[in-house]
């Protein structure tokens, strides 16, 4: 197949730069030079999350990322993990509510070796994919909800935050990890029709970062992925909007066994990708990032009413981002006492904004988490796929520092008094189980313990 070649025009943080090229099939492929280190990165990301999946199989997008690694026409069983991990290089892929992504981190000679195999189950995962592999997968899907989710203190509050925050019918409403009952009810045929919709070229943008020789690269990947088809099934993910502010709050009480009280919050906010979703974050970062943030100066610090609280920002592009306050409370201390202090610390930074140092500090703590994702071949390919996938226009990443630099104090005010009110969150609060019980249940078996000790030492 000939390839559509457009280098766009160099922009960069730091002296970084990146060229996109389109094959004949539809296949982006964006490429960065970075020759300090001799490896180089591959990313592959398919335009498929869990807003695309239909209420009764939730969770298909996740399952698929594991059915991925179980071998493809040439690589049979664990082969992708076994050939990439001996060549010296390092894999994984994770999901999201937007996208699915696959990735190698190898030494820069055995770059056409994750081309290939990254080619290889993209263009012929089908003719591997059986009853079998499907069952594994499945069992190992919901083990690792048990672990993750189901099983472990708080585990659940993602998912019931999100379904809260997202109303029913919502494509947001459910997290990726899906339900057991519509993990058990996807069959070898709902995969097969999911793997034929998603995952084809023109859904696809791979991006290769690091020691590498772009005209070398571009003839292995146009040798590897030029010859699979592309696919126009796929039908555009519903639509996600909201308005901008939830109207009221939204409150779910949780009682369960965990170690101490908690108070869980997800605020309504600006999509990703806008100026406003960048001051929000900065406010975020004000509030709640770290051991110099206002809430944990407040809780932690000086009133010792909570062991630790943060405040961070989940970003979501086809539908409202969410701010995410976790605060976990000290000894017996209730949660209204704590909320009551986190609202007063809200009211005050809407009514008179960020001082000239925190926006400093904000701003250069996020500018640093930025340059360290694009300092490395594997996060530079990351967000270069992202905003080629989301945005399209994979540049972008490479000057969101700057657009975190230029956002004032005046716009972070502005979003925190617009947003971060009661009546624009969802609410949670975790209760431990009452003890009492639990408590006269351990003083009798101390009491038949010490009573069977007695016994024995009188036979003795």
């Amino acid at each position: 197949m000939p390839m559509g070649h457009t280098a766009t025009a160099e922009a960069g943080s730091g002296g970084l730069t990146a060229t996109e090229h389109r094959l004949a099939n539809g296949l982006r492929v964006v490429l960065s030079e970075d020759h300090l280190t001799p490896v180089a990165a591959v990313c592959l990301w398919y335009d498929v999350g869990s807003r695309h999946e239909v209420k009764g199989r939730t969770g298909l997008a996740h399952l698929f990322e594991h059915l991925m690694f179980q071998g493809s026409k040439q690589v049979h069983g664990n082969g992708h993990f076994e050939l990439v991990q001996g060549a010296g290089g390092s894999l994984n892929g994770t999901t999201s509510f937007e996208r699915t992504n696959y990735f190698e981190t190898m030494p820069a000679h055995q770059l056409e070796l994750a081309l290939w195999l990254e080619a290889d189950r993209m263009g012929s995962l089908l003719s591997a994919l059986d009853e079998e592999s499907m069952e594994n997968q499945r069992d190992v899907v919901k083990n690792e909800r048990r672990q993750r989710y189901d099983n472990v203190p708080y585990g659940t509050a993602f998912e019931k935050l999100t379904a809260l925050s997202y109303p029913e019918g919502h494509p947001y409403h459910h997290t990726p990890i899906g339900s057991m009952a519509d993990l058990d009810a996807a069959t070898l045929e709902d995969a097969r029709e999911f793997f034929r919709t998603y995952y084809a070229p023109n859904n696809a943008v791979l991006s290769v970062v690091g020691d590498i020789d772009p005209e070398q690269t571009l003839a292995w990947v146009e040798k590897y992925f030029g010859s699979i088809p592309s696919h126009d099934g796929k039908q555009p993910p519903r639509d996600g909007s909201l308005p901008e502010r939830i109207g009221k709050e939204l409150r779910e009480v949780i009682e369960e066994d965990v170690p101490a009280r908690a108070l869980m919050a997800a605020y309504r906010l600006p999509e990703d990708g806008t100026r406003a979703c960048d001051a929000a974050d900065l406010a975020l970062t004000v509030l709640g990032s770290g051991d110099s943030s206002r809430l944990y100066n407040r809780l932690v610090r000086r009133d010792r009413t909570a062991v630790a609280a943060g405040f961070g920002l989940l970003r979501l592009a086809g539908a409202p981002s969410l701010g995410w306050l976790d605060v976990k409370t000290s000894g017996d201390v209730e949660v209204p006492v704590i909320e009551a202090a986190v609202d007063e610390e809200l009211a005050r930074f809407a009514a008179e904004g960020p001082t000239p140092e925190e926006m400093e500090r904000a701003q250069a703590q996020l500018e640093r988490e930025w340059l360290d994702r694009l300092g490395t071949v594997a996060g530079r390919a990351d967000e270069l796929c992202r905003y080629a996938v989301l945005f399209g226009d994979p540049q972008l990443a490479l000057t969101a520092v700057q657009r975190v630099l230029d956002v004032t104090a005046e716009e972070v005010q502005e979003v925190a008094k617009a947003r971060l009110r009661p009546d624009n969150r969802a609410v949670l609060v975790y209760e431990p189980v009452s003890t009492e019980d639990e408590d006269a249940e351990d003083a009798e078996d101390t009491g038949a313990a010490a009573e069977t000790a007695e016994e024995e030492e009188a036979a003795k």
